[in-house]
């Protein structure tokens, strides 16, 4: 891409420096003014074959010659340049560079993916479901491809660099999802990500258990470890298997249907604000049942009680059927 700007750069430099010395050229030559200067450039260097002014001289004649040969080797590099642009792709990928780039430019809030590996992917289609805003960062070509494809909003190159995060827009975004299968990579784009924007979520992905405290030190808010995970859920089907059943059963969303939701006090109806969970009365309402509470210091209550009194900053953790949770977003 800086390949192509800096050709592009080098032509309009070298044009500009064509319809410069020939103005010149012709206004010292020939006394011609400014705009008879230009006029005679500009036919000559187009080679349109309009006639001169007034007919030349021979010094004048050697001059327009150099001018010519000189436009025509301008005119020559241009289109080898444009032309090898445009067979490789780059021509076009400079384009679509831009246009991601003003996409970028118009979200705000949106989440950052890094990695279109398994978990990226996952990550993806839950964002996709709660229609996120998000952009994808990812280097391996045949993953920008892939992501082209579908349609999703992406941008090529390494998630660890400050420059690429700048690009996917990390000054305005909400949350970061760091799903690199390095965790060494995945540590780097913390410590970026946590010293761009400070009010980032980040999430991070990790295979090691010695990762965990690293990342968290780093700025991790949430760090993720799917082979632990992995490894607990397969046990907690032998010991507890209707539990676990149930639990897999409890959907934030899923194709058509979601059993839990998250509702942001601030975002309630200020009547409510300073109220309690009974004054909510959303067994009532909606059907559904409040669950867990988390307080502004992010500490969270199992099934709390209806006096827990609804202040700014706290979330309410909420459970239901699905036409439950339909009715719950219809009124909240």
């Amino acid at each position: 891409m800086k390949v192509l700007s800096s050709k592009i750069h080098k032509i309009s430099v070298l044009v500009t420096s064509v319809l410069t010395v020939g103005t010149l050229g012709y206004m010292s030559f020939s006394n011609y003014t400014l705009i008879d200067a230009l006029y005679m450039t500009v036919i000559t260097v187009t080679t349109v074959g309009f006639g001169e002014v007034h007919p030349f001289t021979p010094e004048e004649k050697i001059f327009t010659i150099f001018l010519i040969l000189t436009s025509i080797t301008i005119f020559g590099y241009a289109v080898s340049a444009f032309s090898e642009y445009l067979v490789s792709g780059q021509f076009f990928e400079h384009f679509k560079h831009r246009r991601v780039e003003k996409q970028i430019a118009e979200l705000q809030g949106h989440t950052i993916v890094c990695g279109y590996g398994r978990n990226g992917k996952q990550a993806i289609v839950k964002l996709q479901n709660y229609n996120k805003d998000f952009v994808v960062v990812e280097k391996n070509k045949d993953m920008i491809t892939l992501l082209d494809e579908h349609g999703l909003l992406n941008i090529e190159g390494d998630a660890t660099l400050d420059e690429t995060l700048l690009n996917a827009g990390i000054k305005k975004a909400s949350a970061l999802i760091a799903a690199l299968p390095s965790d060494a990579n995945n540590l780097f784009i913390v410590l970026t990500a946590s010293q761009l924007n400070k009010d980032c979520r980040i999430i991070s992905r990790a295979s090691n258990e010695s990762s965990y405290s690293k990342l968290k030190i780093a700025g991790a808010d949430n760090v993720i470890m799917p082979d632990k995970l992995g490894g607990n859920h397969m046990a907690s089907l032998v010991t507890t298997p209707d539990v676990i059943e149930f639990v897999d059963r409890l959907t934030i969303e899923g194709e058509t249907t979601a059993n839990l939701e998250e509702i942001d006090v601030d975002t309630l109806p200020k009547k409510y604000l300073g109220k309690t969970i009974l004054d909510l009365d959303l067994r009532r309402q909606t059907g559904c049942t409040v669950i867990g509470f988390r307080n502004p210091d992010k500490d969270y209550v199992i099934n709390p009680e209806a006096s827990t009194p609804l202040v700014q900053g706290a979330h309410l953790i909420v459970l239901g059927r699905p036409e439950q949770i339909t009715k719950l977003r219809e009124l909240f």
